[in-house]
């Protein structure tokens, strides 16, 4: 049985201009900022990474933990920030939770730190 566990997700480009093209109010700031902190961490940058490069883009919790080199509960709270960011996506099958990358996420953040080109 499969269980989809729904989070709201925080679309960046939805509440942000590009930080190059106008000042940006306290609220888009406050919400960037959110999705930069979640990534801006080294073993998160690994998560994202091991999650991406693993078989069929998704991996589960149980595949994370021993490359990572990180206790279960320190790997499970890193997957959460970045659930909660909106730059993983989280699915329950039996007793493990898999993860995968969101769509458009990270290509979303890094489109807001572009200068256009002139």
């Amino acid at each position: 049985m499969t269980t989809i566990e729904l989070l709201p997700i925080q679309d960046v480009t939805a509440c942000c201009s590009p930080v190059t093209t106008e000042a940006m109010t306290q609220e888009s700031a406050e919400v960037l900022a959110k999705s930069l902190k979640a990534i801006a961490d080294p073993a998160r940058l690994r998560l994202i990474s091991m999650v991406a490069a693993h078989e069929g883009a998704e991996a589960c919790v149980c595949d994370l933990q021993e490359p990572l080199g990180l206790s279960q509960p320190t790997v499970s709270h890193h997957l959460k920030v970045l659930v909660d960011a909106g730059i993983l996506h989280r699915e329950k099958r039996g007793t493990w939770a898999y993860f995968s990358l969101i769509p458009g996420a990270l290509e979303s953040v890094a489109a807001l730190l572009t200068s256009p080109t002139r």
